[in-house]
């Protein structure tokens, strides 16, 4: 991002290669249906409606990249959005991290999305874009909670669990995603940053490495798609979106 007289250029990662056993078995929880289209369509759309947005690379499960990138080109997108996608890894982090390997030359931001969040509005992916382009090495979308928080001592499923504080809810934040980067500071913090560390998202890597890490305001409909009842939330904001908004 250096050349002021060279576009800066935008791209996506979405690693997709998880079970989602938390939704049950059967199929891989990003190529679950919402409305009749796998959910990571909807993200992958999501991404693709940023105009800043010129290249999304999807990695899929290692033994099913053919079938995923079958089924996404059932789903054209807009001419200037060049989709690809690769087979991932064992690990979320190995996945993020070949993900940054397929990029092509020419990329200044990329962004980290977590295909089980497919209706992200527009907005948040443009606000996470800007803040990074205007400086920021390292930007997450966030809410303020709703709900008060205990830290406790951890102790074996079902068995009750002492409190041992209750956090300022006022200082925390509910982390969304897309989550974006300066793409040398998020390729230096995979590089860097072992695996099983303790980060649980591509910006903890980077708080990892000492690089300073900026809230933009995320949005309610940006939520994760994890257990059944988010499909149901999930299935209730498309119905509406659809018969408000023309969404397809």
């Amino acid at each position: 991002m250096s050349d002021p007289t060279r576009p800066i250029r935008t791209a996506v990662v979405i690693p997709a290669a998880g079970r989602g056993v938390r939704l049950g078995p059967g199929t891989p929880k990003a190529l679950r249906t919402l409305g009749g289209t796998p959910m990571l369509v909807h993200a992958v759309r999501a991404m693709a409606a940023s105009r800043a947005v010129s290249h999304i690379v999807v990695v899929a499960p290692s033994d099913g990249a053919t079938e995923v990138d079958r089924l996404l080109h059932e789903y054209p997108l807009a001419d200037r959005t060049e989709l690809v996608v690769v087979p991932g890894g064992q690990t979320r982090q190995e996945s993020v991290r070949l993900g940054l390997a397929a990029l092509p030359e020419g990329i200044d931001v990329v962004l980290v999305h977590d295909a089980a969040r497919p209706l992200v509005p527009v907005d948040t992916v443009d606000a996470v874009i800007a803040a990074v382009r205007a400086g920021a090495p390292a930007v997450v979308p966030a809410l303020p909670l709703a709900d008060t928080v205990k830290q406790v001592e951890p102790q074996p499923q079902g068995t009750p669990e002492p409190v041992v504080g209750t956090p300022e809810r006022s200082l925390l934040r509910a982390v969304q995603t897309p989550q974006g980067f300066d793409l040398a500071t998020l390729r230096k913090a995979h590089d860097t940053v072992v695996k099983g560390e303790g980060a649980t998202d591509d910006a903890g890597l980077a708080e990892r490495l000492g690089v300073p890490v900026v809230v933009v305001p995320g949005h309610e409909e940006a939520f994760k798609v994890t257990r059944p009842l988010d499909l149901v939330l999930a299935e209730a904001v498309l119905a509406r979106r659809r018969a408000t908004d023309g969404y397809v």
